[in-house]
């Protein structure tokens, strides 16, 4: 009996192996202007640039802040209880976005989502400068000419969906 009950604990332990603990991000006071819903912000400005990336083009201030608000929304939005309930895939396309967003810039994986919220947004607010760590040096030539990014795409509006049903949860929408 005593056998089983340790046997049952370790399988226990085993599965919490996988769970995933919140990255705790925030983003910096200047992202919204008055007294506005940041992740909300975040959220709509998100869906509006990567609905057409192209208007970024050559712009690569504004991108810095886009991808900013994609990182945000990747570590935030899958642990915010507004959002937990609407779309099961929801965290799954986040961190298929920001696979491809850290690829397409040379971020590291393991690197934690602050440091790269950070460090975008001072790159939007000093474009031309060198960024600052942790992105790497050609992360200023990446923003100016960044590649499709189709699923930030796809993340973006998923999260603006799942925005809209946190908002009106009883209609239906066409998608």
């Amino acid at each position: 009996m005593r056998r089983a009950g340790a046997l049952l604990a370790l399988a226990l332990l085993a599965g919490c192996a996988d769970v995933a603990l919140p990255d705790p991000v925030r983003l910096p006071r200047d992202s919204v202007e008055g007294a506005g819903d940041p992740t909300r912000a975040a959220v709509a400005r998100s869906a509006y640039v990567f609905a057409d990336p192209a208007r970024l083009q050559g712009q690569p201030a504004a991108m810095a802040r886009a991808i900013a608000d994609m990182e945000f929304l990747a570590a935030a939005l899958p642990f915010d209880p507004r959002y937990q309930q609407r779309d099961p895939l929801l965290p799954w396309q986040l961190a298929q976005g920001r696979a491809e967003w850290r690829a397409a810039l040379g971020i590291p994986p393991s690197q934690p989502a602050q440091p790269v919220i950070e460090g975008l947004y001072a790159m939007s607010r000093t474009p031309g400068l060198a960024p600052p760590p942790p992105l790497p040096p050609e992360a200023a030539a990446r923003l100016a000419d960044m590649p499709p990014l189709p699923e930030t795409a796809r993340a973006a509006v998923a999260a603006q969906r799942a925005e809209w049903e946190a908002q009106f949860p009883m209609r239906r929408w066409p998608w």
